[in-house]
């Protein structure tokens, strides 16, 4: 990487702590930022009511517009909920324009945007909600329509569920 392209704003993926997405965005805005956080609308998975809401499309994640100046660099990082920016050990790597256009016209239309890789193969999830809550498992496959295979290995044996995607979280907990 030369000098001239660390200059040449371009578009970075800033890495931000959890649920701190809006407060980043509006930080560097107000540091005069070019910052883009793509939401999406889903239905709120509370149990009292069902609505709307605008979610981030790639939670945990920001984009920001801007040269690797050392100055500018700190100053993105020293905002609020800011983790770092996504790259190498040669630095941070930016985003083709393209790429950020595209994902602005998806999250400006009105048609639901599917994302992937929320779950993988193998992953330990939990289940915390519905008849099986508390269930403790393995992902196996995406099954359609917002169903997931989760398995659950005891005495050697396992036992698969069908339950509702949304009903599922990957488990951050002690692996027993």
């Amino acid at each position: 990487m030369t000098t001239a392209d660390i200059l040449k704003p371009a578009w970075y993926v800033l890495h931000t702590r959890s649920r701190f997405e809006n407060v980043v965005s509006e930080g560097l805005s107000k540091k005069a930022f070019d910052a883009f956080l793509p939401k999406v609308q889903v239905q709120s998975r509370r149990r009292d009511r069902r609505m709307l809401i605008r979610v981030p499309l790639f939670p945990g994640y920001v984009f920001v517009k801007t040269d690797l100046n050392p100055y500018r660099h700190l100053e993105i990082l020293k905002t609020v909920g800011a983790v770092r920016l996504i790259g190498n050990r040669q630095g941070p790597i930016a985003v083709p324009e393209d790429t950020v256009m595209s994902i602005r016209i998806m999250v400006s239309g009105d048609q639901p945007v599917i994302t992937g890789n929320r779950f993988r193969k193998g992953d330990r999830v939990i289940v915390v909600r519905g008849p099986f809550e508390g269930v403790t498992g393995t992902f196996v496959r995406y099954r359609g329509r917002g169903r997931v295979v989760v398995n659950v290995e005891a005495l050697g044996q396992w036992a698969a569920v069908e339950v509702d995607e949304d009903d599922v979280e990957v488990f951050r907990g002690l692996v027993p």
